[in-house]
């Protein structure tokens, strides 16, 4: 008796799939390269590069009462990029800021739509020398538009904010307390 044949192999469903992992990695590196583009409004951030992560009809909207008060709602690429650009100049906003993105969630429709919510963390140090945390809810739609996968809408909604002192402080920061003898060893996780 010889064995079974193989079921043949279903190129469609897997293009198919491939096409669900390219749309997110798509969406992410979007939004990510977006981050990235903000964390250097000191001059030198390309708004043209940032405009084009957009569609030519996006929509960019802080949420809640915090952020729709702060930043209120831009349409259209142009509009979005001089929003942002608004943060670096005549003088910069930022002296420093990160942008951290977590909890992602992205679900894909087709290879030419997806949705994606974030929580971000934001610690900025503004020109006057403040430094805030922030966090955030973002939730990002995403569109395919001449050939390449941008974001459509932008919304942002303020969790919480709050002031902080100077992120890089001379200060030292606790570490654990030294070996007693200089011939002792590490131990592992698992001895302690």
């Amino acid at each position: 008796m010889s064995a079974p044949s193989p079921a043949p192999l279903d190129l469609a469903g897997l293009a198919a799939r491939l096409d669900v992992l390219e749309t997110a990695t798509a969406a992410r590196a979007c939004l990510t390269r977006y981050m990235r583009l903000c964390d250097v409004l000191d001059g030198s951030c390309d708004l043209d590069e940032l405009g084009a992560l957009f569609t030519r009809d996006a929509v960019w909207q802080g949420r809640g009462s915090r952020y729709a008060t702060a930043f209120g709602r831009h349409e259209g690429r142009a509009a979005i990029a001089a929003f942002i650009g608004s943060y670096q100049s005549p003088t910069p906003h930022f002296r420093a800021n990160a942008h951290f993105l977590t909890s992602e969630t992205i679900e894909v429709e087709g290879a030419d739509r997806a949705h994606g919510t974030w929580l971000m963390l934001q610690t900025p140090t503004f020109f006057d020398g403040s430094s805030f945390v922030m966090c955030a809810d973002l939730a990002v739609d995403f569109a395919r538009e001449d050939g390449r996968l941008r974001m459509s809408r932008f919304r942002t909604t303020n969790l919480w904010s709050r002031p902080v002192g100077d992120w890089n402080q001379p200060s030292s920061f606790p570490t654990p307390a030294p070996i007693a003898s200089a011939t002792a060893t590490p131990t592992s996780r698992t001895d302690r």
